[in-house]
């Protein structure tokens, strides 16, 4: 999928889909985060000045995405080289400490404390976090910044925001080592359903909870494109063919994978195919499963054929069927819990 190209200094180009596409996009990091409105509008920078002196200095590609009448809450993308980017971040968040502060900054920058929030794949947090944690210990020690990862995914979204604090030096040094963690494992990003800021959102906390339903031993990646360029899975159940999607032009499809864990998978499928029949309905897409685990994870692999829309629909569908089943065990167990006491 082709990246965007730079947002006009004036303007507030929608951010790409995570990504660039370049013919190196191992070698290319975009990272998204959520910002205020007014914070937009310091990075942006009278006529576009600021942007236009950030995208000069580093050699990246940044926006934020259009105003939108009553949501106070902007997303802010940054394409480039790992350095150029966590440099560009350093620089952004330098540049909102001072326009914070009433008089200049005169106290050590090691001194200032502030934060940015970074949105990042639920399917691929595992990157990060690493196995028992070590890897988010690791950053944390070897920048000094401390870092916070939220439970939930964001409205309509598979994203999940991590919350980097610190000075901005600090922080400039973990996004670094957190961009160097996505671009190893960028595969576990395709398919992300990207966060986009609405009237609609309850909280940018988000209104599902991640947890045992989800695989959050992945590693996360910086989000590539929205699924573009996907690979299937080595031995998929053949789906039966979808009306909506299936009538559309070829060119128009987009394939898709998640990993769901092995022990979801049947709730996910239902009673004789019932529930993910209903999905493939809803959605108009086309949906396979992996018969057997595709790798160490013991996670099966889902993938989705459809039009954009579609992909997102059936995204969403799924992770929610995915939620409503946790939410069922955690009942379920506490119910256990009571009769025993």
């Amino acid at each position: 999928m082709p990246s965007e190209s730079s947002p006009k200094p004036d303007s507030t180009s929608p951010p790409p889909q995570s990504r660039s596409p370049s013919p190196s996009p191992r070698d290319t990091l975009t990272l998204r985060a959520l910002v205020s409105t007014k914070d937009a509008g310091v990075i942006i920078g009278k006529a576009g000045k600021n942007v236009a002196d950030l995208r000069d200095q580093t050699g990246v590609k940044a926006g934020v995405t259009k105003v939108i009448p009553g949501v106070h809450e902007r997303v802010l993308t940054v394409t480039g080289p790992v350095d150029a980017v966590a440099k560009a971040y350093t620089l952004i968040i330098s540049q909102l400490v001072n326009s914070s502060s009433p008089a200049p900054v005169t106290s050590s920058p090691s001194a200032i404390h502030t934060s940015i929030r970074l949105l990042i794949s639920h399917n691929l947090m595992g990157t990060i976090i690493g196995r028992n944690g070590l890897k988010i210990k690791a950053i944390q020690d070897g920048s000094g910044a401390r870092m916070v990862a939220s439970k939930d995914m964001l409205p309509q979204s598979t994203e999940r925001i991590v919350e980097v604090q610190g000075s901005p030096e600090s922080i400039g040094r973990a996004i670094e080592e957190i961009g160097k963690c996505l671009l190893e494992d960028w595969e576990r990003g395709l398919g992300t359903v990207l966060f986009h800021p609405s009237s609609d959102d309850r909280s940018t906390s988000g209104n599902r909870r991640s947890g045992p339903g989800f695989s959050t031993s992945n590693p996360p990646a910086s989000r590539r494109s929205n699924g573009d360029g996907a690979r299937r899975p080595q031995s998929p159940h053949a789906s039966p063919p979808q009306s909506p999607s299936s009538a559309q032009p070829a060119a128009n499809l987009r394939t898709q994978n998640i990993s769901i864990p092995s022990d979801m998978v049947g709730c996910i499928i239902g009673r004789s195919g019932t529930k993910i029949t209903e999905i493939r309905r809803l959605s108009g897409s086309k949906i396979s499963i992996a018969k057997a685990p595709h790798d160490e994870t013991g996670e099966r692999m889902f993938t989705i054929i459809g039009t954009p829309e579609a992909n997102e629909k059936a995204l969403f569908l799924l992770y929610n069927q995915l939620e409503s089943e946790k939410e069922r065990r955690v009942g379920r167990e506490q119910q256990q819990a009571e009769l025993q006491d």
